[in-house]
């Protein structure tokens, strides 16, 4: 055997060194590959695991109540009393949570009064929390929240005396992280938020979380196989633009391939999207919400009165609409809103009653925040101005109303201040309606008026019927004290509201049964030009517009079939809903099963579209199977019931 020289046995050295190196490095990478690729992919792709009972194995158990608004529902009431100074006087109120027992409340909190008290009438932006101690691994604690009225007795006032005004009870599950008792998911007044009878309250509820992402530890073992350690607030497995925690909140399921961008499950106008972007303003995709960024104008001179969209009006707005169970959010200067949100203050122009030459567009494009284009209703409040117009297509999402000293006098008879911010409360509110679907092209009793000729054509016996019959804030007739006469200035100076349809058909409607909260961002059906003299010269853009898609077809039986188990359905309070089932037949295997479901309200004569509100899969059998956070819930305690109950047979 031939002799290695030195040379030769470096050269050995060298490769030996270099195979060691390489076998390193493929088990760095095997290695990699099995302890920690496989676990960040856990999430994207969850299998099944062994059930962990345990609720709080990480961290010592606590619950976290916080109240986050609450707002008195009298005030719009002590407004529309004529004569009455209550108006001026807000309630004093505290909060008090009690879990399992033990107490907190918000009384001696900074910021609230030299008592502690809340002395308003809408907390917006004052949220409170209290946090307690829980014992580990309890399933469930009982939460009451209960606001108090600090009321003055004895002589002259100089006591005063605690009194209940509103309860709140919930029970919270650890293992889910949701609650359920006055306040439930999906409920008609929305999810961590009860409409009282005195009270209005929003609130949350949560657990102490290892991650900080809300989701409870036996939630993410369990149902979405997910690392306990981790946090999943960014998280977005199914990248449709909502991370995990949303998804967990509202019953959706995170994995799945959604279309959060197109839903809209309550036929508000928002998509699920555009929700969880608000939700921090309390957005909720099962509850109709309304959202207004309004902004005001400056003063002409000292002695001008103020062009804003006053506090009381503003209740006054969110108030009659909570009746109807809508939800109505205003920014007017929320203090961490977007760039040009609300509560700005243009300069001062006399005169904006010329939409189609005016400088509306301006006040769009500079002073609304474009993110909120889409989801908020813009409303400038101005020195003399009172219609809502396209600012961008032939949407109608833009506001302009006038509150100035000579027409408030002269045309609505505002001689006091409560007077004032009612005639601001009747403008906003009118011309909302419009933006809701309230428009004299499906109704001859909108904007009909006694000192224009709104309809040349329509018989005067017709016309004075409409004007008198139909009782609604839509009709100018009633929304101007000073230019009716006899008992009719009363009852305009009072009326607040839109048509409840008592007068009967044909001269009068019910309003709130006709309202369509998405037609703000919708091209309205016809065109309205500075040329048009009335209401019968506008011009027709479309009728309608059928879903149409060329891998979607729409399926007669599916559709009967999910008309039989959602008829119970309503849109706001007594309306009913149309359905449309689509079936997927196009030539993507992974699509094949799948449906999208669309709902219109019947809120005819005014003009719909539909709305996909959710979509779904066909099994075998042919039977619609809608994805239920609850169901997987219920298989796991199932699951969990039957090793305990084989456990106890061994």
């Amino acid at each position: 055997m031939e002799k290695m020289d030195g040379k030769s046995k470096q050269n050995m050295k060298t490769i030996g060194a270099l195979l060691i190196v390489v076998v390193l490095v493929i088990s760095s990478v095997f290695a990699y590959y099995v302890f920690y690729y496989k676990t960040e992919t856990k999430a994207e792709q969850p299998t099944s695991q062994i059930i962990d009972t345990r609720v709080s194995p990480l961290i010592s158990q606590g619950l976290n109540v916080e109240i986050l608004r609450i707002r008195n529902r009298g005030l719009m009431d002590k407004m529309l009393k004529i004569g009455g100074n209550d108006w001026k006087n807000p309630p004093s109120f505290y909060w008090k949570v009690i879990v399992d027992g033990k107490e907190d409340s918000s009384l001696g909190s900074v910021g609230l009064g030299s008592n502690g008290l809340y002395n308003m009438w809408d907390t917006m932006g004052l949220e409170g929390r209290c946090g307690f101690k829980t014992k580990d691994e309890q399933l469930t604690s009982d939460v009451t929240i209960i606001i108090y009225e600090r009321e003055k007795t004895g002589f002259l006032g100089r006591k005063t005396t605690d009194v209940e005004k509103q309860k709140i009870n919930v029970v919270y599950d650890y293992r889910t992280g949701h609650w359920s008792g006055d306040d439930d998911l999906k409920d008609s007044d929305g999810y961590g938020h009860v409409r009282g009878e005195m009270y209005d309250v929003w609130f949350n509820v949560y657990q102490e979380c290892y991650s900080h992402d809300y989701i409870p530890y036996w939630m993410k073992v369990n149902v979405y196989h997910l690392d306990p350690t981790k946090d999943y607030s960014n998280y977005d497995p199914n990248n449709d633009g909502i991370p995990i925690p949303w998804d967990w909140k509202w019953g959706y399921d995170p994995f799945a391939s959604d279309n959060h961008t197109q839903w809209d499950p309550d036929c508000d106008g928002l998509t699920n999207l555009q929700e969880y972007q608000e939700a921090k303003w309390f957005a909720d995709p099962f509850q109709p919400d309304i959202y207004i960024e309004t902004d005001g104008m400056q003063k002409s001179r000292f002695f001008d009165v103020q062009h804003i969209f006053f506090k009381e009006a503003q209740q006054m707005l969110i108030e009659r609409f909570a009746q109807h169970r809508i939800n109505v959010y205003i920014d007017d200067g929320w203090p961490d809103g977007p760039k040009n949100g609300g509560g700005e203050m243009v300069p001062f122009v006399k005169e904006i009653l010329d939409p189609p030459g005016g400088q509306q567009l301006s006040y769009y494009l500079h002073n609304f925040a474009d993110e909120r284009k889409g989801i908020f209703h813009y409303l400038l409040m101005a020195n003399q101005a009172g219609y809502t117009m396209p600012s961008k297509f032939n949407w109608y999402d833009t506001m302009l109303v006038g509150n100035s000293l000579k027409n408030d006098i002269k045309l609505k008879y505002a001689f006091t201040k409560r007077q004032m911010i009612v005639t601001v409360a009747d403008g906003v509110m009118h011309e909302l309606g419009h933006e809701l679907g309230l428009m004299p092209e499906e109704f001859k009793g909108v904007d009909i008026s006694p000192t224009t000729v709104r309809y040349p054509s329509m018989p005067k016996n017709e016309y004075n019927n409409y004007l008198k019959e139909y009782y609604s804030i839509m009709n100018y007739y009633y929304i101007y004290g000073g230019i009716v006469g006899g008992s009719q200035v009363r009852k305009a100076r009072t009326l607040f509201d839109y048509s409840d349809g008592s007068n009967g058909p044909p001269y009068d409607q019910n309003d709130w049964e006709h309202l369509y909260l998405p037609t703000f961002k919708i091209n309205y059906i016809t065109y309205e030009q500075a040329s048009d003299k009335s209401f019968e010269d506008v011009e027709l853009v479309l009728k309608q517009v059928n879903i149409t898609s060329k891998d979607w077809a729409y399926n007669v039986n599916l559709t009967q079939q999910y008309n039989k188990t959602n008829n119970n359905l309503k849109y706001f309070d007594t309306i009913g809903f149309d359905f449309k089932v689509f079936e997927y037949n196009g030539t993507d295997s992974n699509q094949s099963g799948n449906i999208r479901i669309y709902a219109r309200p019947q809120v005819y004569p005014t003009y719909t579209m539909w709305s996909f509100i959710i979509q779904g899969k066909v099994d075998s059998s042919n039977n619609i199977k809608i994805y239920s956070q609850q169901d997987q819930i219920n298989q796991v305690l199932k699951q969990i019931s039957e090793n305990e109950k084989n456990n106890n047979n061994d």
